[in-house]
């Protein structure tokens, strides 16, 4: 019978090579966890972000031309939108604005204004102050998880950019009526 007894430390790898490979996973889970960390901190930053929505009288007046060329200046502030038509109705969620340059601008009424029941119709000039957001999935998600949209609605809402959060929305007058009103 041949003798191995020269070989036994050399073939016998095994042990290390394991206590190595079960190192190796255990840093790696460690650094998923700080990586894990790191991002629900993120999230609870961004959840965190408030916007007094309820005082009206900070409320920055924006020229509709503004609106058009460029709203993401705004978002998060509580805006003053006056002198624009109704367009279009948007189910029971809010209706557009037409700015000056003939596209529609999104208006979502508050849970308080819908309960209220206010209503606007085509053609009526209005001013509309409330919080500038951008449209995103969940925003149109939870219009349509509520009832207060369609999805002939979602559809034409998922091409605005972004839309006003309407606190106040106060009638001045149909469009095309002179001062006096004729």
């Amino acid at each position: 019978m041949a003798q191995n007894h020269s070989r036994r430390g050399a073939a016998n790898v095994g042990i290390p090579l394991m206590i190595v490979a079960f190192l190796a996973m255990a840093g790696f889970l460690y650094w998923l966890e700080i990586q894990a960390s790191a991002q629900k901190a993120m999230e609870v930053v961004e959840d965190t972000t408030t916007v007094n929505s309820g005082d009206i009288s900070n409320a920055v007046s924006v020229e509709a031309m503004d609106l058009q060329t460029d709203p993401s200046k705004f978002e998060g502030q509580m805006v003053r939108i006056a002198g624009l038509s109704v367009a279009s109705m948007l189910g029971q969620q809010g209706f557009w604005l037409q700015l000056p340059n003939r596209n529609p601008f999104l208006v979502s009424l508050s849970q308080g204004l819908r309960e209220q029941g206010l209503t606007v119709q085509p053609g009526e000039m209005v001013t509309v102050i409330g919080t500038i957001y951008a449209m995103g999935d969940s925003v149109l998600t939870a219009w349509t998880d509520a009832g207060t949209i369609g999805e002939g609605d979602r559809l034409a809402a998922e091409f605005a950019t972004h839309f006003v959060e309407a606190q106040r929305v106060e009638v001045t007058g149909q469009a095309g009526a002179s001062a006096d009103g004729s």
